[in-house]
């Protein structure tokens, strides 16, 4: 492995996509991350899922007496442990934060859930759109008068759970870069989604932000919204600025909209722009504000994005056993790439502290796959 991460070794539970997504990051950096998965969920065919790249997986029974004990030799050798289960779920199966620091006080424990390991919830069932719910942050997506919308799940698991946890072992390594000891890290999709609207929360208390879909950032300004054009297709608008918003207008050849300074005018100037922008198709308006400072830009769909000019040059995408898929992020210039080959069986564990012929028995026993 190479890459700022190289050296560090993850053991990954295998779960739900927020999980897989924290290892996917530290993989994507160098880490050398072990999934370890269900026995009949393993094989020898490369696992597809982009979320599993560059990582190695076995198959273990940590149900049975025997599979707890190899799961803690595994982690003997680890600097990192992902857990995904609901609070209390690890103890009771003997591989908790307490068992593991007993065979490895420098590992550190990354759990995470949606709500947390305490609070009246911590038991309970949930998924992103309850915790984006409770955090606050579901009530400000939406546009005004209508229902609160879902970004598909990406507030909660993606950003408020898989990247804090990843964040929060980078903040545990160099921590045990002083102290020598390891950490629990309780990563809760709810609290990491309300930290992403720290900004609108002040903004909320200030009198700055308002009700859903009115503001300056939620659909609410036309300077800030999307437009469908005349194939269908639609144009993202984000000319905040006076000089972006000059430049657009020109392009668009309107001259005499109202002042946008006063909201009262907002529902008067999305109009226009709408009818504008339907008279051309989304190729038409991109061949207009190509180069300029006008700040729109074509909504690419999924299967679009890879080949756009942008993307293409800096590579944003890249394409792993015929699937195509975001490249790693972010870029530390001068890094040697990171093997980001698909998921496929580790069958010599040595290197993890498990001997060939203690494997060999487990294998028999039908423990370790």
């Amino acid at each position: 492995m190479s890459g700022p991460l190289a050296g560090i070794r993850v053991l990954e539970l295998a779960g739900l996509a927020p999980g897989p997504f924290a290892g996917m990051m530290l993989a994507d950096h160098g880490a050398e991350v072990l999934r370890v998965d269900r026995v009949k969920a393993v094989t020898d065919a490369p696992h597809p899922n982009v979320m599993d790249r560059g990582k190695r997986s076995i198959g273990l029974d940590l149900k049975s007496a025997d599979g707890v004990t190899a799961f803690k030799r595994l982690a003997a050798s680890a600097d990192v442990v992902i857990e995904v289960f609901r609070p209390g779920v690890a103890e009771r199966l003997g591989i908790g934060p307490a068992d593991l620091h007993a065979v490895n006080e420098r590992l550190i424990y990354g759990r995470m859930t949606g709500w947390g390991q305490d609070g009246p919830l911590a038991a309970t069932a949930g998924h992103d759109i309850d915790y984006i719910a409770i955090s606050g942050a579901l009530s400000a997506l939406g546009r005004a008068g209508d229902k609160p919308t879902p970004p598909i799940n990406i507030l909660g698991d993606f950003a408020g759970g898989g990247l804090m946890l990843a964040y929060g072992v980078l903040l545990a390594l160099i921590e045990r870069g002083r102290t020598g000891r390891g950490r629990v890290i309780d990563a809760a999709m709810v609290d990491g989604a309300a930290l992403l609207l720290a900004m609108f929360y002040q903004a909320s208390q200030t009198g700055f932000w308002g009700a859903r879909g009115t503001n300056l950032l939620d659909t609410g300004a036309p300077m800030y919204d999307t437009y469908e054009t005349a194939d269908g297709k639609h144009l993202a608008v984000g000319a905040l600025e006076p000089q972006f918003w000059a430049e657009m207008l020109g392009k668009l050849g309107l001259t005499d909209l109202p002042d946008r300074d006063d909201q009262a005018n907002w529902p008067v100037i999305r109009d226009r722009l709408a009818a504008v922008f339907a008279t051309r198709t989304r190729a038409d308006w991109e061949a207009v504000f190509a180069g300029s400072d006008a700040c729109v830009s074509p909504v690419l769909e999924l299967a679009e994005a890879p080949e756009h000019p942008h993307n293409r040059t800096r590579g944003t995408f890249i394409e792993i056993a015929g699937v195509t898929q975001p490249a790693p992020a972010p870029r530390l210039l001068g890094a040697p790439p990171s093997d980001l080959a698909p998921a496929t069986r580790l069958r010599d564990l040595t290197s993890w502290g498990l001997d060939d012929e203690t494997a060999k028995s487990l294998r028999d026993l039908g423990v370790l796959a």
